[in-house]
Order: structure tokens, then sequence, then C-alpha cells
């Protein structure tokens, strides 16, 4: 059995190279990424991963920030041209570490942006697409990503949604930016919630038939939220006079709780055995898969890695649905050959 990682980040050295060329000095959290050796340094991320045996392997996929925090729409589509030509080298050159790997999707630049997801899945052979949950502070429901959504279901391929929220998110209404980074703890979960409910009830999955989205985070908040997302959400509109949002909930053609349960979750959960049994429970045995979000851990690399794969071995679950949350639904959602 594989433990096929499907959410964790890197940034290939010709990305790296000419993100510095067009960023200079790194702040804030590019600067946090750029200073774990695991994310640059390829001998390191080896040395990483055969501490957790052969069966180990990664789908690569860059880090955030998104690109339109960083450069314009021109530079976001080299960079990500460039970081999928790495990627697939990097897979080319190292298929049993490296089984696949994830385009990021330039959405700040949506004229191009399908033509560049059908490079990266037809020409490059990525697994999928990376998006943020928002694009420069737009919600991704605006019609002008349609297009991007559209490809990603008639191709078959599904879509990695990462959250993002800065410290300029402010916690309370009359400050100017977020403390003690809330922004991250507690504003992550919740960008990747409303970003599933957006899509839902702007009635992405009766559009985009087909259309599969892995959330980070192991769902972010819906799990927990069960009973706000479902019976609190059958009472919409009542809470509401100047929009009949009544109207919006009737126009989906199933109840909206089975729309949250389409998305898939990963175990990227920082060491909480409770999240991954939630996600379990909420979106099911098919549609949870293993990923550690490694580098980002105190330790820079292993620990997240370790700790997710212990959780997993030690919970309370049949020898079945641990190889599916390893390995099977990896295999059968990504396509993949082993």
């Amino acid at each position: 059995m594989k433990k096929i990682d499907i959410f964790n980040h890197i940034w290939p050295k010709p990305f790296f190279d000419r993100l510095i060329d067009h960023i200079g000095t790194m702040t804030d959290i590019t600067l946090r990424s750029g200073a774990v050796p695991m994310m640059t340094d390829l001998d390191r991320r080896f040395e990483v991963m055969d501490m957790f045996g052969e069966d180990y392997c990664q789908v690569l996929s860059l880090a955030s920030p998104p690109f339109e925090k960083m450069v314009g729409p021109d530079a976001a589509l080299e960079l990500s041209r460039i970081g999928s030509d790495s990627m697939a080298e990097l897979c080319r050159k190292y298929p049993e570490r490296f089984p696949t790997f994830i385009g990021t999707a330039p959405m700040s630049n949506p004229d191009a942006c399908v033509d560049e997801c059908r490079r990266a899945i037809e020409d490059l052979g990525a697994a999928g697409m990376q998006i943020f949950t928002n694009v420069a502070g737009d919600p991704l429901d605006l019609e002008k990503y349609a297009p991007f959504f559209e490809y990603m279901a008639k191709a078959g391929k599904p879509v990695w949604m990462h959250p993002a929220r800065g410290a300029n998110f402010p916690d309370y209404l009359n400050e100017k930016q977020s403390e003690y980074e809330i922004w991250w703890t507690f504003g992550w979960p919740y960008e990747t919630s409303a970003a599933m409910a957006r899509m839902v009830f702007s009635r992405f999955f009766d559009r985009f038939e087909g259309l599969r989205v892995i959330t980070h985070h192991a769902g972010g908040m819906i799990p927990y939220f069960e009973g706000r997302v479902g019976p609190g959400w059958d009472q919409m509109g009542a809470r509401t006079t100047d929009k009949d949002l009544a109207a919006v909930r009737k126009s989906l053609k199933r109840p909206h709780l089975e729309y949250f349960k389409e998305f898939y979750a990963d175990t990227a959960t920082f060491g909480s055995r409770k999240a991954i049994e939630h996600a379990i429970e909420f979106f099911g045995e098919d549609r949870v898969l293993f990923a550690s979000d490694a580098p980002f851990d105190p330790e820079g690399g292993p620990m997240y890695i370790r700790d997710t794969i212990r959780i997993i071995e030690e919970m309370d679950i049949s020898d079945a649905l641990r190889r599916k949350i390893f390995q099977d639904n990896a295999v059968d959602l990504l396509g993949l050959k082993l």
C-alpha cells in the first residue's frame, strides 16, 4: 500500500528563482515559506521523505500565497507555466517519489487561464489544478471565472482549493488588520467554508456536472457545523429582508446539504484526530484523502507527515478504509497508475 500525500508544497528551483526576480525581498508568508529548507532544497525533501519508507510519495503543488498577491496577470501566467513545467520535470525524473503534480491556475488572468490549465493537464500530465478561496478579494462564483470551472468539469480533473487570507483582513470591523495571526488560525477555515457555500448556492454542482473539488484541511468548518449548514440553512431567507434568499435555496435541484457532501477533503489537520474523524463522517469514506501539508510544521517537514500517518494508522477503522484514505481514493480520483 502506498501512502500518497496529495497536498504538500514545494517551490522548485526554476520557479523560486523567477519568483525572487519578480518580488525581490520576501516578507510575511513568502518569507516563511522560503525559509523552510524542504521547500527549495530537493536533497532535504528526499531526506524527509525517506523517513517514511519507500511507500510514501508526494503529489506536488506550489505553496501559497496566490500569484495575484505578488504579481500582475502576465507574471501570474508566467509563474504558473514555470511552476507546472518544473514540477512535471520532477515527476519525470523521480516517478516513484512524485507520481504526479498539481498545476496552479492563473485565475487573475482569465483570458489565458483555461489555455494554461489545458496545457498543464493535457500536455504535462497534471492531475488537476490548484486555486485559492478568493482571487485578489473576488469570490470564485463571479461569472468571469466560470470558464475555468467548466473546463475542469469537462476534463474530469479535480480542483484543489487552498485557503487564502492575510493580516489585512481584520478581526473586527473597526480595526485595520488581524491580530495574533487570527487571520490564519480561524480565517483560513472560514475562507474555505465561505468558498464552499458560494459554490453550492451559486449552483456550481448543477451547472458544472462532474466538478470535483478537494478542500484543504478537512473541509474547513463545514463538518463541525453540519447542524448550522443543514437544518440551520433550511431557514435561509428568514433573517434577510432585502433579498429573496428562500428562492436561492429552492432553485437547487437537491437539498443544499447534499451538495456540501459532494466536496472532497484531505487529512491535513495539524495532528487533529477528531478533525479527520469528522471529515470521514461528513464527506464519506470515498471522499477523504491522505495529505500532510508538509513542510509547514515546527520541524520543517517531518512532523505533520509523521503525526498524520500515526493518527490514520491508529484510528479505529477497517483496514479497507485505511487503504482508501492512504491510497485508493487518490488513485481513483487522480487517475493514478502505480
